[in-house]
């Protein structure tokens, strides 16, 4: 077991490399410790490329045994060796959602049998407690009380890592589930206000207008980015930006390679490769330039 060690929660495969990729990428050159978590197999997923279409969830399906090979991939070309499955592969099935008229996603009308949703806060944040009493990371990294982008799986997410960090750390709580472990560190994953704006401005001044379609780099933004006052890290992985692009291609199903993920002007600045957190739990540490911490383990 390595000296530090940084455990990841995510809500479906694909999450952890658009989310943390390149920080991932970054510990795991530098020798830490990652493990990722992932609490469903994303069964039902859109499928963006037609010719796997026939794997969505109301057609033949298999979209999340077809997920398990795309995170497997992932995982490789980012180096992470330690990828774990919340309560073990199929436990918890994905949601499903639908898009609301403002542009967020919301729980769709159809919830499926064992929805991770709607499983019970308690006996899916016990899954996680196990995981973090045999890990013991000093740092653990989820979603904020919105998922991001308002996807019920994430919300359900975060709610199970935040309870299951408390329970983990009772040093009462259910000692069969392994000794206690308090994290010390937790950060919820950020996308900057100020960087959105200037990849914004970027991307429009390439003459892309079809990626973030509808949003105006001076206008609103609203509820899926942090204002940079309430950001606390920022990790600078811009050498591992490829890897992650890399990486993020390995998921067929949930990207189109020619779109403009790729091919947009945001694919070549920072946009990718700093990656922002917001610290709720645990001391902020030393801070570089614009006040961010650089090292989501700073301090310990």
């Amino acid at each position: 077991m390595t000296d530090q060690r940084i455990l990841f929660v995510h809500a479906h495969p694909d999450d952890e490399t658009i989310n943390n990729g390149a920080t991932m990428a970054k510990y795991v050159a530098e020798g830490r410790g990652v493990c990722v978590v992932t609490c469903t197999a994303g069964e039902m997923g859109e499928v963006l490329v037609p010719d796997l279409s026939h794997l969505a969830y109301d057609n033949d399906g298999g979209l999340g045994e077809h997920r398990k090979g795309e995170i497997g991939d992932a995982m490789a070309k980012l180096g992470v060796t330690d990828h774990r499955w919340l309560g073990g592969f199929g436990r918890f099935h994905d949601s499903g959602m639908a898009w609301h008229a403002d542009g967020h996603a919301v729980e769709g009308e159809f919830v499926p049998d064992n929805a991770f949703w709607s499983a019970d806060l308690t006996e899916a944040a016990d899954e996680l407690v196990k995981e973090i009493r045999q890990l013991r990371p000093q740092v653990l990294v989820t979603y904020n009380e919105f998922g991001g982008y308002g996807h019920p799986d994430h919300i359900q997410a975060h709610r199970v890592a935040m309870y299951a960090a408390l329970l983990a750390a009772a040093p009462t709580y259910k000692l069969a589930l392994g000794e206690p472990w308090d994290i010390a560190k937790i950060y919820w994953c950020a996308m900057s206000e100020g960087r959105m704006r200037e990849s914004l401005r970027q991307i429009r001044a390439s003459g892309d207008t079809t990626t973030f379609a509808g949003m105006d780099p001076d206008g609103q933004m609203g509820p899926f980015v942090t204002p940079d006052a309430q950001i606390a890290a920022c990790v600078d992985a811009r050498e591992f930006v490829q890897t992650k692009l890399a990486a993020l291609k390995l998921y067929r199903t949930q990207v189109d390679p020619d779109g403009p993920f790729f091919g947009g002007g945001e694919s070549s600045h920072a946009f990718w490769g700093d990656e922002y957190y917001v610290l709720v739990k645990g001391q902020r540490g030393p801070h570089g330039e614009g006040g961010f911490e650089t090292d989501l383990f700073a301090g310990l």
